[in-house]
């Protein structure tokens, strides 16, 4: 999958700068918008929304089951040959598309071809395969492209079947002349939505996304695409944790249910905020004390970044109670959203990927009165004005 991101103005062309932080995506179904009565629509008039989406879930989850049982009765398999069967990691659609994504992939910002070496990067790579995991983040701009010579060579080297994976690397920031970078005909064949039509129909991609699009980009993008029969963006990538949620919350669920867009999920510790390790200030061998990472360092230790240390040591009773890490506690916040598809880790250690995978396990433990708690701790739940879910 390839994905498009957008240039933030005064941004700096550097690979630790969070705002080049970037994307994915995918095709769309069309949804019937004429007004139905509650017999046609299959909806119970009576069902509050959770009720309903509750019951939509159910039957989606029945129809999946009906689908998964005739396909291995038609190999003539058992359940056990699964992957969401022999490890347990669940897998959505990604967005309104046919591709099914773990609901925890690995990302490689900073980590591939800069902080960590590659034997490490190819350990992180088989804890996060062998525990279901199949989506596998990149882009051209991590570590000046080793990130993903280094992806591209470890899946080589364990001889992983292709076609069991969903790769998505980013485009704009290549290189240092202005003809390699940008998201010009020069750069990746033509202007945005016709290059990635051409990428995809060469077979180069199967689909495509943006990466810190505004709402309306996204939307200006699939009007064009399909104004020119041609393939639409079907997926944003967003940060998104406990302290970012308005743009994932509040703005992409409405592109979810009018053109199919998905959420695909990075930052979810706050580029490691949310870890704990900085709740006495800014240890010495951590990422804010580099010199490249002053941004997270003044983020950490102004007002607003002591506040938040103060609400991570309120939650902290909360993951003690449901018997987790607070990182696992806040990655399976993250996925208690029905609107993601998937949440990019990013760790430097294999014992930090092992910690936030067991995230899985918390997952059925978000009930709604859990995720009130955590609301009434954090106090930065964005107003909607709409209510997709009914």
């Amino acid at each position: 999958m390839m994905a498009a991101q957008t240039r933030t103005a005064g941004s700096q062309i550097s690979e630790e700068n969070p705002k080049l932080r970037q994307p994915s995506g995918l095709p769309i179904e069309s949804k019937d918008t004429s007004p139905k009565k509650a017999s046609e629509s299959g909806k119970d008039s009576s069902l509050s929304p959770s009720g309903q989406t509750q019951l939509r879930a159910r039957q989606l989850a029945l129809v999946r089951e009906v689908e998964v049982n005739w396909y291995l009765k038609l190999r003539e398999l058992s359940s056990e040959h699964t992957t969401a069967y022999t490890t347990g990691m669940p897998h959505r659609n990604l967005g309104k598309s046919g591709l099914r994504v773990s609901c925890l992939g690995l990302g490689t910002w900073v980590t591939f071809g800069g902080q960590i070496s590659d034997e490490v990067a190819e350990r992180l790579m088989t804890i996060a395969y062998e525990s279901g995991v199949n989506l596998f983040d990149t882009a051209e701009v991590y570590a000046a492209g080793k990130a993903e010579v280094i992806l591209g060579s470890i899946i080589k080297k364990k001889g992983w079947r292709r076609s069991s994976l969903v790769i998505t690397t980013k485009l704009y920031w290549g290189g240092k002349a202005e003809t390699e970078r940008g998201l010009s005909r020069k750069h990746i064949i033509e202007e945005i939505v016709r290059a990635m039509t051409h990428v995809i129909n060469q077979g180069m991609a199967m689909y495509w996304g943006t990466s810190r699009w505004s709402a309306m980009e996204i939307m200006e993008a699939y009007s064009v695409a399909r104004q020119f029969n041609m393939i639409p963006p079907v997926c944003e990538q967003a940060e998104y944790h406990l302290f970012q949620r308005e743009k994932v919350e509040v703005q992409l669920p409405e592109l979810y249910h009018k053109i199919g867009v998905g959420a695909m999920t990075w930052s979810p510790l706050a580029c490691g905020i949310i870890s704990g390790k900085y709740g006495n200030g800014v240890p010495e061998s951590s990422r804010a004390s580099l010199k490249c990472y002053q941004w997270l360092k003044e983020r950490i230790v102004s007002e607003e970044g002591r506040k938040q240390q103060n609400k991570l040591k309120d939650l902290s009773p909360i993951a003690e109670r449901l018997g987790c890490t607070l990182p696992q506690l806040a990655v399976a916040w993250c996925l208690r959203n029905e609107g993601v598809s998937s949440v990019l880790l990013g760790s430097s250690t294999p014992e930090q990927l092992i910690e936030n995978l067991g995230a899985i396990q918390v997952l059925p433990k978000m009930t709604s009165h859990v995720v009130n708690e955590i609301d009434n701790i954090l106090r930065n739940k964005p107003y909607s004005k709409k209510d997709y879910r009914s």
